[in-house]
């Protein structure tokens, strides 16, 4: 029977990661190694799960025929998408999330939050 996680705190702050070797893809990165959150350093001992949502939020949602929303949904499209990972850093477990929308014209990068951290149900 596979673990039960619950939420234990709700987060959803910035951080900074730290990749051992780059991304091949910066926009579809894998689970960083480290994290840096308040100031204290984070290093990854195991990723626990990954997921991905590629979901259209607000007005994007309705800004495409639905033929390609369906493909949109299924790869993603630049901008659009979270990817998230259940690690295990510092004793702790903690959700982290890779948010693809870039802020504004001059910022092509997405940005990486920690988003909560989890226990055992």
């Amino acid at each position: 029977m596979p673990d039960e996680w619950v939420p234990l705190d709700f987060i959803d702050e910035p951080i900074e990661v730290e990749f051992d070797r780059p991304p091949m893809l910066s926009r579809k990165p894998g689970a960083p190694d480290g994290f840096v959150w308040r100031g204290q350093r984070y290093r990854s001992e195991q990723t626990l799960a990954s997921w991905f949502d590629y979901g259209r939020k607000g007005r994007s949602a309705r800004n495409m025929q639905p033929a390609h929303a369906r493909v949109a949904a299924s790869r993603g499209s630049w901008g659009v998408g979270r990817f998230y990972f259940r690690v295990r850093a510092g004793g702790r477990v903690f959700d982290l999330y890779y948010d693809r929308a870039p802020e504004g014209a001059g910022d092509r990068e997405g940005h990486w939050f920690l988003y909560r951290e989890m226990k055992l149900a």
